[in-house]
């Protein structure tokens, strides 16, 4: 059973294909004891560190005892082999996801609207006097907005 749930590279997918994520990894492997998961990416490891580290949080909620072991396994290769390349919204969306697991934190699902964006101060990169901005809004994982460079 092969299952696509890409996304953009260096972006982090919605909450909701995270749960869909988690739960069909869930569901394969306490269907047979013999089941495993593979997952492969095409683009950095941050974005299979976000399916481990959320899965990880599921499994601690929705997985039987006999898991723990696999956990285990799981944080060993997060921390040994993906974390230190996730990026930073990458690591925000795996403490929402936690968040929303444990019940701190609870969904908006009222749209929200963009109206405009500051920038207080030019960052100075490398010191050669600043940077050049560039802003690409996404809608549903689409592209909807690229200011001009």
């Amino acid at each position: 059973q092969v299952l696509d749930f890409g996304w953009p590279d260096l972006h982090t997918p919605a909450l909701e294909k995270i749960c869909s994520i988690c739960k069909a990894m869930d569901m394969w492997l306490n269907a047979a004891p013999h089941n495993v998961v593979v997952l492969h990416n095409k683009g950095n490891r941050g974005r299979l560190g976000v399916v481990v580290a959320a899965y990880m949080h599921y499994s601690n909620i929705s997985a039987s005892a006999d898991q723990a072991l696999d956990r285990f396994a799981m944080k060993r290769f997060y921390e040994d082999k993906v974390m230190p390349v996730g990026q930073p919204s990458q690591k925000r969306y795996i403490h929402y996801f936690s968040g929303l697991l444990s019940g701190s934190i609870k969904m908006n699902n009222k749209p929200l609207f963009l109206h405009h964006v500051i920038m207080h101060g030019i960052p100075n990169f490398e010191s050669k006097g600043g940077c050049r901005p560039f802003l690409k809004i996404y809608q549903a994982m689409q592209p909807v907005y690229t200011s001009g460079i």
